[in-house]
């Protein structure tokens, strides 16, 4: 194709210079956009901080009213279970077994019923005598806990309070301990500890991080599990042996959380948690609970409010990119009707040199197609010469399928035939006549089978219209054994169908099912050639309400490769070698059981050997025949 330029014009160039004005839009959006990232994200971030702090604020709130809550709940209780006689009497007779035995069964029922962890009772010098868990693997009872500060708080007629780790059952807890008085003398301590799991536990699903720390600033309750037992800062040695003193963590190891301050916020700490796959820096809202001695923080991850600084950032730069564009569209709109009419009235004087030269240029392409047209009509003939060689190869294909398969089929009918003749001919010989006629009537049988079989491979590029009908499978089994009894003369090879139960009937055409039996029986016995102690077994099983069952056809054999199963029922595909078979026996017979309405199908044998399962309808009582 032949191209040629515009002239370049008064009205051309003057289009063009205008062409600075219309960019004016879009270079005014891209520095009110670089304006917006410069001033505007900080401003924004913090909004977005205030926001977080302030549902941070709502979350710590209701994580202190919670824990408030739930201590208040016991906080009593001692002093309350102090007062009652069992337990006096157990500190003052605590060498009297039935005055103890007493006193283990109602601190049992007082602690179940109260939902508590633990509930014990000791005598001044720290003794244990007395305990809900008396019957548990790791009983209080004998221990000595005078260590616990709850103990001195107690023994002092004060009210106790502390948090640690059990020594005995290494679970955590908070201890409550009031005072046993007898005349204003105290003659024993009761502790309740308190499980504060389900809180922790109530707390992941929560958005933000929680932890408590205690007044050394270890982390004992916290929502995440591999952050507790750790420190926000290196512990002192006076921390560290004030802690072995009263065994608050029972011989843990305190590690540090990597936690490094980076700034603050409104004055609150933002910090840094260095993890495995990744760093987060959060807001830090600390309250104390003085009652408890506690400090209860929530850390609020402030990624998600710069994300949202930046995602408003960005919304703000699209609205202004998308109002440049708009304003440029229109201007560029308005300059365009101008340059059309220049480009009109410069066009205009080369549309007839240009209607020649494509003139010209189309006589060429018609010429073109012709000589084409001739080329594609030449190779549409060919086609249909190839095409109809291709159908005649298709015939021959067919009918050589249709040869091989006779003589597949007809193998094992013919062999019987054969054993039948030689054993009448003896029986003849031998003038037991009746043997040779039922020998006779047998090959009669083999041969009307054989034309059934005939008559089906004629059928083989259509489907059969054969009427289906109940039929004895346990007489249906017992004949083919005996059609393939003869390959059996000089082999040990145990067939066993005394799991097929009489009377049982499917829903199928005899002849055509009884051809399956043999093909896969005698497959069963080829694969059977080297087995030790070779066994095919017959059985049934039923599957769903019993309207359908399975009949199964399994062998000891070496059974079939895992990547050949797929290819099993394939046409002329076959495990035998050269010579030992055509690849037929299963692709027919897969294909009678589907007219059947059934399924064929290789099962996964347990150890060694193959199993073929054949799914058919049951028949019904009263049920007379069906049609494919």
């Amino acid at each position: 194709m032949i191209r040629t330029s515009l002239p370049l014009t008064d009205d051309v160039l003057e289009s063009r210079k205008g062409a600075l004005f219309r960019t004016l839009p879009l270079c005014i959006g891209l520095a009110l956009c670089i304006a917006l990232l410069v001033f505007g994200v900080g401003p924004l971030t913090n909004y977005y901080l205030s926001e977080s702090k302030a549902r941070g604020d709502s979350t710590m709130k209701l994580a202190v009213a919670t824990l408030d809550g739930e201590l208040a709940r016991y906080e009593r209780l001692p002093q309350l279970l102090a007062q009652q006689p069992v337990l006096r009497e157990a500190v003052s007779h605590s060498d009297d077994q039935g005055i103890v035995r007493a006193a283990n069964d109602y601190l049992e029922s007082v602690n179940t019923l109260l939902g508590s962890s633990d509930l014990y009772i000791m005598r001044p010098d720290g003794l244990t005598v007395a305990a809900s868990n008396h019957n548990s693997e790791f009983p209080f009872i004998g221990q000595n806990f005078s260590y616990r500060p709850y103990f001195d708080d107690a023994l002092a007629g004060r009210l106790g309070r502390f948090y640690g780790l059990g020594t005995t059952s290494d679970r955590r807890g908070y201890y409550f301990a009031a005072p046993v008085q007898d005349d204003d003398k105290v003659t024993g301590v009761v502790v309740q500890k308190v499980d504060l799991d389900r809180l922790e536990s109530s707390w992941r699903a929560s958005e933000y991080e929680i932890i408590v720390t205690d007044p050394e600033g270890v982390i004992f309750l916290s929502a995440r599990e591999k952050w507790t037992y750790s420190s926000l800062a290196p512990l002192s040695s006076e921390m560290l042996d004030r802690s072995r003193e009263v065994q608050r963590y029972a011989g843990r190891e305190i590690d540090v959380l990597p936690v490094k301050q980076t700034g603050s916020y409104q004055e609150h700490q933002l910090v840094e948690v260095a993890e495995k796959d990744e760093t987060r820096t959060f807001m830090m809202i600390a309250q104390a609970m003085p009652d408890a001695g506690w400090t209860v923080r929530v850390l609020v991850d402030i990624s998600s409010a710069r994300q949202q600084a930046w995602n408003m950032a960005l919304i703000v730069i699209l609205a202004v990119s998308l109002a440049a564009l708009a304003a440029t569209f229109l201007i560029q709109r308005r300059n365009r009707g101008l340059e059309l009419a220049a480009y009109h009235r410069a066009t205009q004087a080369l549309l007839e040199r240009r209607v020649s030269e494509r003139t010209a240029e189309l006589g060429a392409v018609n010429r073109r197609l012709k000589g084409e047209v001739e080329e594609r009509r030449a190779t549409e003939t060919e086609l249909r010469r190839t095409q109809r060689r291709l159908v005649q190869s298709a015939k021959l294909a067919a009918i050589g399928q249709m040869s091989a398969a006779l003589s597949h089929e007809f193998n094992q009918p013919l062999g019987a035939v054969r054993n039948f003749a030689d054993n009448a001919e003896t029986f003849m010989q031998r003038q037991r006549y009746d043997e040779a006629r039922k020998n006779i009537v047998r090959i009669q049988g083999l041969a009307d089978r054989m034309a059934e079989i005939s008559r089906t491979l004629r059928n083989f590029a259509r489907k059969p219209r054969q009427q289906l009908e109940p039929v004895d499978l346990s007489g249906l089994v017992r004949d083919s054994v005996e059609v393939i009894s003869w390959r059996l003369k000089d082999r040990p090879v145990e067939i066993s169908i005394d799991n097929v139960p009489n009377g049982l009937k499917v829903i199928a055409e005899p002849v055509r099912l009884q051809q399956v039996l043999v093909n896969l029986m005698a497959n069963a016995l080829d694969a059977l050639d080297d087995a030790q102690d070779p066994q095919i077994r017959v059985s049934t099983e039923s599957v769903g309400d019993g309207d359908t069952m399975t009949l199964c056809v399994a062998d000891n054999g070496p059974g079939i490769p895992a990547d050949l199963r797929e290819r099993i029922f394939d046409p002329f595909f076959s495990t035998k070698g050269v010579g030992q078979g055509l690849g037929l026996g299963l692709s027919i017979s897969y294909n009678i059981i589907r007219d059947f309405g059934g399924e064929l199908r290789l099962r996964d044998a347990p150890g060694s050997g193959a199993t073929f399962e054949i799914e058919l309808r049951t028949a019904s009582d009263g049920e007379g025949e069906a049609s494919t």
